[in-house]
């Protein structure tokens, strides 16, 4: 049974490799950890080499070193006193700008009205990214938003979306001189007409001043770029048949990814589960450019598994080709061989990624790390 659901798997990838005929090749799928199920909702980073914040299952905030190691967590970042007044029990996407996490709030029921949008309005938390503390909140003005999903910074600006359209804010108002409830909700400054992609928007990240919107349509994931500047936007990937819940973005280097799409196993047979699955994108196309690479992996179930990598061409080895598997990298020798040995606080499954010049390959997907001791909570119900 274990070899049919990895050979299932396999085969499911395989076709995420490749992706739909529309896919622009911009992204290649290098691996995804599995993460905790309190990770749910969204993350962000501090910066490169920086801790990484994640939101979840409903309204935590949570701290993991850049391995993904978990730091600090908080099962509930809203304080009594703003669930009473306002109503809020759901953090979305997070962003973090300043030297502060920033929390988009919303109130989502199940089954409720709007929606299940029970207060109509929305909020952008501050939170303390040292001790994960609530420090206060700032309304959106709700004739201009109904409810605050994701965000995320770019420079000056805060952006996050209402119906079709992106809204930016001045990160400068969301101070604690604008904190509710004594303060009038502030208004956007920017707003691009109709900018939001066919997918929607599940979570978002700025790459190379572009921001990157990530979304479904049905079981085929998708992240578009924006230039907000003119609001027109592109397909930077696509994954087709995925099989979970599509959750927040962020970018930066991690695990042999630059981009990281969040993905939850909301489904009977989830593609990237067990648990919660962060997917790591490298930039580029991979898959059979040039080069061949077939791996083995040996100490597979510890944190310090060995990957034996091959790299050939049309069946000749290619010495001194870079070989890297979840971000740790080494050459390959005269044969053509290599051992990566990668060190995963979590466990995860990622391909062995080479390249020599301008030549390129990617291996299957091998099942990498230890398991975690004890998966932490799921829901049942999907976020608003």
């Amino acid at each position: 049974m274990r070899r049919l659901a990895l050979l299932t798997l396999a085969l499911t990838l395989a076709v995420c490799g490749s992706a739909a005929a529309r896919d622009p090749g911009r992204w290649t799928l290098a691996g995804w950890s599995s993460v905790s199920n309190n990770y749910w909702q969204g993350v962000s980073s501090a910066g490169p080499g920086q801790p990484l914040f994640f939101t979840g299952p409903v309204e935590g905030l949570h701290r993991t070193a850049r391995n993904l190691r978990q730091t600090g967590s908080v099962g509930s970042v809203i304080p009594p006193s703003v669930k009473a007044v306002e109503g809020y029990n759901h953090v979305g996407d997070p962003g973090f700008q300043g030297g502060r996490v920033l929390l988009p709030l919303e109130c989502y029921t199940p089954g409720g009205p709007n929606g299940g949008n029970t207060c109509g309005t929305g909020s952008i938390g501050v939170a303390d990214p040292a001790m994960l503390g609530f420090e206060y909140y700032v309304k959106l003005d709700p004739a201009e938003i109904p409810k605050a999903m994701w965000v995320e910074a770019q420079g000056d600006l805060l952006w996050t979306s209402s119906g079709p359209d992106l809204l930016a804010y001045r990160a400068s108002d969301v101070s604690a001189g604008n904190a509710a409830p004594g303060a009038a909700p502030i208004r956007a400054v920017r707003r691009l007409p109709g900018a939001v992609p066919p997918s929607g928007v599940t979570g978002a990240a700025i790459y190379r001043g572009r921001l990157l919107l990530a979304g479904t349509q049905g079981t085929t994931y998708q992240v578009w770029s924006v230039d907000t500047d003119t609001g027109a936007r592109r397909l930077e990937l696509e994954l087709p048949r995925v099989q979970g819940e599509a959750e927040g973005l962020t970018q930066i280097p991690l695990l042999g990814g630059r981009l990281h799409f969040v993905v939850a196993p909301l489904a009977a047979n989830p593609t990237f589960g067990p648990s919660v699955g962060m997917l790591h994108f490298a930039t580029g196309r991979w898959a059979r450019r040039g080069l061949r690479v077939t791996v083995r992996a040996s100490r597979q179930s510890s944190r310090r598994p060995r990957v034996h990598a091959r790299v050939t061409r049309r069946g000749v080895p290619v010495e001194n080709a870079v070989v890297t598997v979840a971000g740790t990298r080494t050459t390959t020798n005269a044969r053509g061989r290599a051992t990566v040995r990668p060190s995963l606080a979590v466990p995860g499954t990622f391909a062995a990624m080479a390249h020599r010049g301008r030549r390129r390959g990617r291996s299957k997907f091998v099942r990498l790390g230890e398991a975690p001791a004890a998966a932490g909570p799921s829901r049942t119900t999907p976020a608003g």
